[in-house]
């Protein structure tokens, strides 16, 4: 009608249709455009105002919203849709307690219980009180027992409430009269999983997947058992099963070589993880598991380049960084280990050894200076004698021995008995020491 700019009538109800069709759609702009072209077909109706209210809501426009509540409130009070939108008003503007207040009137009127205790019960939980909102979701699932958004919020609220007898209670006597429920048994498995409880959890899988069984993220849940229990060949039969169901597989080829990998089978756990990269060839985990095992097996150079690899992918993780500074270092290349070690400096200026290994290979690149700078931000951080002895070397090799001296008495005063270490490691030291000694024997 639009696009051939014509004009048809429609009455109210199919109008309400048309709207609520693009709301649910999320299409707020048509659900706007078909309640403009109600209101001027139908100025009067209260139906087609509640729902430009709603629009409102949608978009957000909470002043001209209220405008329209105080311009409703005296004719709509009885009407549920209106008492919704009333109470999600209060609701997205952060105050639950009116909103539960509006909803609760609502529900005299014997209209839409299931939907209007759920959000009471979704606003009991922004209230931070599961007790009260486990009431809720309970009475929703009493309205609609199909309704797997109260069963599944309602397991939540018994986890925050500590009660799990009651939880697993409960969900056995909603199985007894909805055994065909995949959402219970799903739950069920979680339970037990949770618990640790891995046989019960599997009971709960097979249920679930004997009546849906193309569920492939219960396939996943039920190898995590078997996973669990050190069963990595009936977690294997299990993941290649969810394999004939997946069109994305690399992350199951990926879970296949870690239990290779735990049965110490390394060639076929490659052979996995090496799918997994053809499957997404951006899928740093597996590029990282092949870094471990190419180290295992003796392959540095492998180790290293897959390492390289899954650190560009995943910069911001420190385990990785770790790894591949560790890597660099082992393979001689210090120079580029320092960008990695510069990353975990100052993403972890609290962990001592941060610190230390950033500095003792700038000073195997012979970085004196750098390294000062270094250690002087180190020691704002660790007050720790090791510092002051990498400090004392660096000084010496910068010809600075005045500082140097300093430096080392104050290495000294903290911790004497690692000087034998030190000396070993900083030859500069060793001469140095015997004269700090001998001016604090002089002092004294």
């Amino acid at each position: 009608m639009m696009e051939n700019n014509d004009e048809f009538y429609f009455d109210t109800e199919e109008l309400d249709d048309i709207i609520v069709y693009y709301l649910e759609l999320g299409d707020f702009n048509y659900a706007d455009m078909a309640v403009t072209y109600g209101l001027k077909i139908h100025p009067n109706s209260l139906d087609i105002k509640i729902k430009k209210l709603e629009v409102l809501l949608e978009w957000e426009d909470y002043n001209t919203a209220k405008e329209m509540i105080d311009e409703l409130k005296g004719s709509s009070m009885e009407n549920t849709d209106f008492l919704v939108c009333y109470a999600k008003y209060y609701s997205n503007l952060g105050n639950p307690r009116k909103a539960i207040d509006i909803c609760k009137k609502a529900l005299e009127l014997n209209e839409e219980e299931n939907f209007l205790n759920n959000f009471i019960a979704d606003e009991y939980v922004n209230l931070g009180d599961p007790f009260n909102a486990l009431k809720h979701y309970q009475q929703a699932l009493k309205e609609d027992p199909t309704d797997e958004y109260s069963l599944e919020n309602a397991m939540i609220c018994f986890s925050d409430l500590n009660k799990s007898e009651e939880a697993i209670a409960f969900l056995n006597d909603y199985l007894d009269n909805f055994a065909y429920s995949e959402v219970a048994w799903s739950e069920y498995g979680q339970f037990y999983f949770n618990r640790k409880n891995y046989e019960e959890a599997i009971k709960g899988f097979d249920y679930m997947l004997a009546i849906n069984s193309s569920a492939v993220g219960v396939y996943a849940s039920k190898a995590a058992c078997y996973e669990a229990l050190n069963q990595h060949k009936k977690a294997i039969e299990v993941y290649e099963e969810m394999l004939e169901l997946e069109y994305t597989k690399a992350f199951t080829f990926y879970k296949i070589g870690l239990c290779y990998k735990a049965l110490k089978q390394p060639t076929i756990a490659l052979n996995y993880f090496q799918k997994s990269l053809r499957e997404d060839p951006q899928f740093y985990l597996a590029m990282m598991e092949q870094s471990y095992l190419y180290e295992e097996m003796g392959g540095m150079p492998e180790a290293l380049h897959f390492a390289r690899e899954a650190t560009l992918l995943n910069d911001g993780n420190l385990e990785y960084q770790k790894r591949l500074a560790f890597l660099f270092i082992d393979s001689g290349k210090f120079e580029e280990s320092l960008s990695c070690l510069k990353k975990l400096v100052d993403a972890e200026p609290s962990r001592f050894y941060n610190w230390y290994a950033y500095t003792e290979v700038l000073m195997l690149v012979g970085e004196y200076d750098e390294a000062v700078s270094v250690l002087i931000s180190a020691l704002e951080y660790h007050d720790r004698a090791e510092l002051y002895y990498q400090l004392s070397n660096c000084y010496f090799n910068l010809k600075n021995n005045t500082k140097g001296a300093e430096t080392l008495v104050k290495a000294l005063e903290l911790d004497p008995s690692m000087i034998t270490d030190m000396q070993k490691k900083y030859p500069y030291i060793k001469d140095e020491v015997k004269k700090v000694k001998a001016k604090v024997k002089k002092k004294n």
